[in-house]
């Protein structure tokens, strides 16, 4: 029973110092876990929101756009109801000069006809002094001849003609008058009633071109605190990306340490052919210059930082930006495009190509990908779907875009 009793006793203490030891250790990593999460969900919430600035943004500008696009006819139908009014103010003008032209022309005729009225009255008079048409009948009864008589006879009638072509001119014109009045007045009136309209018209349209630039205003208004808040936003998010690279690093340093026995012991007399690629992904021999595990090593750190177009910074790579960031970690300046890169340094036989060297991918154009060749297939890049992270030159979404093409920078 005493035997037993110190080998429990001993197993106690055994166990009692495994748990102290796991927690101890644990209790850092686990709070830079949980930190980790927490920095995670923040910067979820932060994308949420970007996403939907964005959203609101694009309404916005397409409510922008249709604005714009009604100001301008608003615009154009305000310069050609100027146009009308200014013709419709030419044809007035013009009509009040014919009515002008017509009542001295009214006025002519009017004397014509007081003349004829004159010589009618005239007529009348001698007429009925000298018995009516007796007088005729004595003109023509006194007539000395045939040949006198018919010319009597042609004369009065003349006389008698010219009496009632008097009269029937007389009518005509009193008629002309009063129809070319008529139709003048007429047409004055139409075109002061249309010159009316358009300027009601133009009020409208002055004033709705007043609301659509208060509009406009206020959309822009909308738009500038919009872009604020989308730059806070992207300020923010970059933080918390600094922020949780940090927390990456801070959390593989302390794995790091603790495996510091163990991978001393994997690594004996090989150390220098290996190129460490984090603890997410498997090393990868490759007989790898100094050069290349500095990078890997300045890199590991910021494993999953997103994709971010022209992003040169950890707080988000594209492609040709992480090139160039990290050839910039040990001291060489090379372009941060994929057109500059292409030509860097000197080409290689892709059956030469060596870790460190440049492969280049034919994605949404000829070189359009770029990354830095690890070994065994592998290389180092930050991709869109992955953000910066290790990837397989053999699979089949990258084997059949890669067409060759190495460059080795010395």
């Amino acid at each position: 029973m005493k035997r037993l009793a110190i080998v429990i006793a001993s197993l106690l203490v055994v166990m009692g110092l495994g748990f102290f030891t796991e927690t101890t250790y644990a209790s850092p990593t686990n709070d830079l876990k949980n930190k980790q999460q927490k920095v995670k969900s923040e910067r979820e919430e932060v994308k949420k929101n970007l996403s939907k600035a964005n959203e609101k943004l694009a309404d916005l500008l397409f409510d922008l756009k249709e604005l714009n696009e009604e100001i301008a006819e608003v615009d154009e139908a305000l310069k050609h109801n100027k146009q009308m009014v200014k013709e419709t103010e030419q044809n007035i003008t013009k009509s009040e000069k014919e009515i002008s032209d017509l009542e001295d022309e009214i006025k002519k005729i009017e004397a014509d006809i007081k003349l004829r009225n004159d010589i009618l009255k005239q007529r009348l008079s001698s007429l009925h002094k000298s018995g009516g048409a007796t007088q005729y009948f004595e003109v023509i009864f006194g007539a000395k001849s045939f040949v006198d008589f018919i010319s009597r006879v042609t004369a009065v009638s003349q006389i008698a003609n010219n009496d009632f072509d008097l009269i029937d001119k007389q009518e005509q014109d009193k008629l002309l008058v009063v129809e070319k009045h008529s139709e003048v007045e007429e047409k004055l009136n139409e075109q002061l009633e249309l010159k009316e309209e358009l300027d009601g018209i133009q009020i409208l349209i002055v004033e709705q071109q007043k609301e659509n630039k208060a509009k406009k205003k206020t959309l822009q208004k909308k738009e500038k605190e919009l872009n604020t808040l989308k730059a806070e936003l992207q300020n923010k998010d970059s933080s918390l990306a600094a922020l949780e690279a940090q927390i990456r690093r801070d959390i593989a340093n302390a794995r790091t340490h603790r495996n510091t026995n163990s991978v001393a012991s994997s690594g004996s007399g090989n150390s220098g052919n290996l190129v460490q690629l984090g603890s997410s992904t498997a090393n990868v021999n490759v007989n790898a210059s100094g050069r290349v595990q500095a990078i890997v090593n300045a890199s590991k750190p910021y494993y999953g930082v997103p994709y971010r177009w022209a992003g040169r910074t950890p707080a988000g790579f594209d492609c040709s930006g992480y090139v160039s960031w990290a050839f910039g970690q040990v001291g060489i300046s090379v372009p941060a495009s994929t057109a500059g890169l292409s030509g860097t340094g000197q080409r290689v036989d892709r059956s030469q190509m060596q870790p460190g060297d440049l492969v280049f991918f034919n994605t949404y154009k000829t070189n359009g990908h770029v990354g830095i060749y690890l070994g065994n297939g592998k290389f180092l890049g930050s991709q869109n779907s992955t953000g910066l992270a290790v990837a397989d030159m053999n699979s089949s979404y990258w084997k059949p875009r890669f067409t060759g093409h190495v460059r080795r920078i010395n």
